[in-house]
């Protein structure tokens, strides 16, 4: 049986049709199509309240999952940070700048967190774990919490830290994506054993429900058609980028890679909104990358989207009661 996060009663009883409630001798309503947005670093301080205004103009809600060398100083991290098989102080994305930076970023994962969006794990340094055991992952996950509970020392303004903090990296982180969603046998024991109630780190053929391993719910990136000949590429910013220009960033044709990136995320939305409405699942990274082409199509897409009054934008912490009840009223599991 799937551990679940639970939700807000207001935004479960907002979010949820049931067939139960249908009148006699009606169509029952149809179940919402969700639509599961997130974001990958999580660093940028810039991007950070863009991402907040973005979620807050469309009614969407997102999750961040956060690498937490960000939230350590090169100085800093040095001293504190090894990650198996690596020298003590490396980091494929690097660490904060600043004190400052440190302190800024928290301040957005606060507010973040109030605002109901959902902060999840992407491991501290961005490394490989394909060759880690279980043993070596638990420690990854140590630093990222032992990295979160400092957070606010680390930007040096622990006289700021709010109440509920604590409560909040001990209890609310429950999320994890592995770096280059890269996953071996020993990830999800030692998800299970650090207390993580869902893993979002799989790639499945199109739009899917999460599946299941030792009880862990486990989510997928989808492959959707994109392009002219509408060939299938994973559902994250990073593999458009790297169909559409190879990696190198080309903003004079930006404008024509938002064009096919939105026609992408409309197609795999309607495909599900008009079907079965299994959870369309986009994911981003805080690098707007080909002149911010991907982030001008999220946008434009959750604009029309997530007002639709059959749709909810929500986070994976929000989605799995939902997608619980879905299945029950469904008659089958997952």
């Amino acid at each position: 049986m799937f551990r679940f996060i639970a939700a807000p009663a207001v935004t479960l009883a907002v979010l949820m049709s049931s067939a139960a409630e249908a009148n006699e001798g009606k169509e029952p309503p149809t179940r919402k199509q969700l639509v599961i947005v997130s974001f990958d670093g999580a660093h940028d301080n810039r991007l950070w309240q863009k991402s907040l205004d973005m979620g807050k103009r469309t009614g969407a809600h997102f999750t961040y999952f956060l690498s937490c060398t960000f939230l350590m100083t090169k100085a800093e991290g040095g001293k504190s940070y090894q990650a198996a098989g690596h020298k003590a102080g490396r980091s494929n994305v690097g660490f904060a700048q600043s004190r400052e930076e440190i302190a800024q970023r928290v301040h957005h994962i606060w507010q973040a967190h109030l605002s109901g969006h959902d902060i999840g794990s992407h491991a501290c340094g961005h490394f490989d774990g394909k060759g880690w055991s279980i043993k070596e992952w638990s420690s990854e996950f140590a630093a990222f919490n032992a990295a979160l509970r400092e957070a606010w020392k680390a930007g040096g303004i622990e006289n700021e830290q709010p109440e509920g903090w604590t409560d909040f990296v001990t209890s609310d982180i429950k999320g994890f994506r592995a770096p280059y969603l890269s996953t071996n046998d020993g990830l999800v024991p030692a998800l299970e054993k650090a207390g993580f109630v869902y893993d979002a780190s799989l790639v499945t053929k199109g739009p899917a429900w999460p599946t299941s391993t030792d009880g862990l719910p486990r989510f997928g990136l989808p492959l959707i058609p994109e392009g002219p000949q509408q060939r299938r590429v994973i559902g994250m910013d990073y593999n458009l980028f790297i169909r559409h220009s190879m990696g190198v960033e080309n903003r004079k044709n930006s404008t024509a890679f938002e064009e096919r990136a939105l026609s992408a995320y409309r197609n795999a939305f309607q495909a599900e909104y008009e079907g079965a409405r299994i959870p369309l699942q986009l994911g981003f990274h805080f690098v707007e990358m080909n002149g911010g082409a991907y982030w001008r199509a999220l946008d434009r897409f959750l604009s029309e989207t997530c007002s639709k009054p059959d749709v909810a934008c929500i986070s994976y912490a929000q989605a799995l009661p939902m997608i619980e009840a879905q299945k029950k009223a469904d008659g089958s599991a997952f």
